[in-house]
């Protein structure tokens, strides 16, 4: 071991002794290579910790040309979608040993997310992770780094895409064939702002649903995401006797839109039923407890991951397969048969 500071600094020849294995597959475990199995990968893991070893990405990224970092678009906001996504990023990141640098757009900047890109490129980032979930029309800047995509903005020139999701419409299929499975004749829907991409997957397997069944197709009411927009929609919705399930494009919006239709007696949900989307932490506290789809934030943001790395070092390989995320519909205490 080397010195510095007077404490022995480990490296890798230290950490292949302590696991006996060779020092190639010390750098395989490290590089995040294959051929190397589970119980060997953890005893060299294991190794590291107990030598307090850690590897030296600035000597790696000379050696390669890479710098071990992905730089990430995404909109400044504190709503629980973004916000959570950016999360599960930022963790998958981690298990890849690349950092990450982030870059926060603002919403109506027309130049927001060409600025953001053309900053993380000029700071030398291996891939580019598009978490952006506003439409703001066509992106003009050339990138030639992979890029991994979440939702669906405008294509970069030169860019080497890859695309990740949680699969929205699925997911708002699944919450308003809950409501026509309990008999309901139709579902209303509280959209969110169709500026964003998830807001308009939400509509689409919305109607997708009532499609299938050959069902009516009520008017759709447009929220910003917040509970008061729900509330305020909801008031219009609970003067019409006809509407007895609605589903709300967040949970935000479902639990405003249940306030304002316990302030006009309509009950929830012997009179109306209501699903909403996200299953935000209180979802499970409110009165009824509201029943809801959740994302699968964190499971969608490793298999992007996972999806970016790859391409950055297999550029020559086949793009990873990749599989729907899990639909989890949870049943609480808002939806019910309608009434007689």
């Amino acid at each position: 071991m080397t010195q510095l500071g007077g404490r022995p600094t480990p490296r890798s020849v230290d950490v292949a002794r302590v696991a006996g294995v060779s020092q190639k597959t010390v750098s395989r475990v490290f590089n995040n290579e294959q051929y190397v199995s589970a119980a060997v990968r953890t005893r060299v893991l294991e190794a590291a910790e107990q030598l307090g070893y850690r590897l030296n990405n600035a000597a790696r990224a000379l050696a390669s040309g890479r710098t071990r970092s992905i730089g990430v678009v995404a909109l400044g906001t504190a709503l629980y979608g973004p916000a959570s996504l950016l999360v599960g990023i930022e963790r998958a990141a981690r298990e890849t040993g690349y950092a990450l640098r982030v870059t926060n757009t603002a919403d109506s900047d027309p130049a927001g997310v060409a600025g953001a890109v053309e900053s993380l490129l000029d700071q030398g980032v291996d891939g580019i992770v598009i978490s952006e979930p506003i439409d703001e029309g066509e992106v003009s800047v050339r990138v030639d780094v992979p890029v991994l995509v979440y939702g669906a903005p405008a294509a970069f020139a030169g860019a080497r895409a890859v695309t990740a999701g949680v699969r929205a419409d699925l997911l708002a299929r699944a919450a308003t064939e809950h409501l026509l499975d309990l008999g309901h004749r139709t579902v209303h829907h509280l959209a969110g702002p169709q500026r964003w991409y998830s807001a308009r997957d939400r509509l689409e397997g919305w109607r997708a649903a009532l499609a299938d069944r050959g069902l009516p197709e009520p008017s759709v009411v447009e929220g910003d995401w917040s509970a008061a927009s729900g509330y305020e929609v909801g008031r219009e919705l609970a003067a019409d006797d006809t509407v007895t399930a609605v589903f709300a494009a967040n949970d935000d919006m479902a639990i405003g839109l249940i306030r304002a239709l316990r302030e006009a007696r309509r009950r929830v949900p012997a009179d109306v039923s209501v699903v909403g989307f996200d299953d935000i932490p209180v979802a499970d506290f409110i009165s009824p407890r509201l029943t809801t789809v959740r994302q699968p934030f964190d499971a969608v943001a490793k298999t992007g991951l996972e999806l970016l790395v790859h391409a950055i070092e297999k550029p020559d390989a086949d793009p990873l397969p990749v599989s729907d995320p899990p639909v989890e519909l949870v049943v609480r205490a808002s939806t019910a048969p309608p009434p007689h």
